[in-house]
């Protein structure tokens, strides 16, 4: 992660994006003392919803069927 002063980062910001869009993190500085980091942007993952596939998918009452002695053989 490279440090860059404030001063540099105003004038060459545009080269600075370039290298955080390609996944590289900068540290910015106020002389010595860091004070901000420019990261590439993630979108949030959006949260699942219960009840969304609600009519979109049906289970059968044979699924709640006991399984055949052939299929509980391959699954010990």
């Amino acid at each position: 992660m490279e440090i860059v002063t404030i001063h540099t980062a105003k004038t060459t910001l545009s080269q600075l994006l370039v290298r955080v869009e390609a996944g590289e993190e900068i540290l910015l500085a106020r002389g010595k003392e860091p004070i901000a980091r420019l990261v590439p942007f993630r979108p949030a993952k959006k949260k699942r919803r219960f009840g969304s596939m609600k009519g979109k998918i049906r289970v059968g009452r044979e699924f709640f069927d006991p399984l055949p002695e052939q299929e509980l053989k391959r699954w010990e």
